[in-house]
């Protein structure tokens, strides 16, 4: 009896593996358009993509580096798109290349209002994702918002009050209901790895649940080359790694 229940056990984790296995290598297609994000009086212009195929998405709200929305974050939306999500890139720096920690976390709430709004959206199940400043953002912003289920925080800023000397999102580790993913490389001399397992021991110690992944030799922005999607395999590793987490999340 015990030797049928554990085979009942073995086949029930082989199909739920192989059905992630499958999300993860699925390509739904995309098309992506550029929108209008209403936040604080002004228009915000966003990039937008979703899958081919009909349904409600999980969706992701993304949040570009310092340097701008630069054409390799479109490829990780489009890629994402392609993965089985719907995604939205506000340039968060369209009227100030610094603004203050409100202004962004204004649009980031506007801009799910407006995934909200679409019809190819599950509202109930929404992420966060940031690089560099917007890794900052990221770990910042998560604490606070309830709309989010769970983050991916790409080479954040964890001790850092952003270019205003505002909040630092380590203050925040005990307001954090959920998972977080974080990114880093070790040769990231922008925000020392050191700083991020500092960071994870905080998390652990306050029993919050966090996923990380270092890339050893990797520097600050390694995703992005020259403003290009890159095509080195940690790049290619990482962005599977995102879509993993989500996957497991946001269901």
């Amino acid at each position: 009896m015990n030797s049928f229940l554990l085979f009942l056990l073995l086949i029930g984790l082989i199909g739920v593996s192989s059905s992630v296995l499958e999300k993860q290598q699925a390509s739904y297609g995309s098309w992506n358009e550029t929108v209008n994000i209403s936040s604080g009086g002004k228009e915000y212009p966003a990039y937008l993509a979703i899958p081919s195929q009909k349904g409600e998405w999980p969706a992701i709200v993304l949040i570009h580096s310092f340097n701008g929305l630069e054409p390799g974050y479109r490829t990780i939306v489009d890629d994402f798109a392609s993965q089985g999500f719907a995604v939205i890139a506000p340039e968060w720096q369209t009227y100030n290349k610094s603004p203050k920690d409100d202004v962004v976390k204004k649009l980031i709430s506007d801009s799910v209002t407006y995934l909200k709004s679409r019809k190819e959206v599950n509202s109930a199940s929404l992420g966060l994702t940031g690089f560099c400043a917007g890794g900052r953002y990221t770990m910042l912003f998560l604490p606070q918002m309830a709309e989010f289920k769970s983050g991916v925080a790409w080479y954040g800023f964890p001790y850092s009050g952003g270019f205003n000397n505002e909040s630092k999102p380590a203050d925040f580790i005990n307001q954090l209901k959920k998972p977080m993913l974080i990114i880093h490389g070790t040769k990231d001399k922008a925000s020392p790895v050191a700083d991020i397992y500092r960071y994870a021991a905080d998390l652990d110690t306050s029993e919050k649940y966090f996923e990380l992944k270092v890339y050893q030799g990797q520097p600050h922005g390694f995703m992005i080359q020259n403003g290009q999607l890159s095509d080195s395999f940690q790049a290619k590793d990482a962005f599977m790694e995102m879509i993993g987490f989500f996957n497991r999340t946001l269901q």
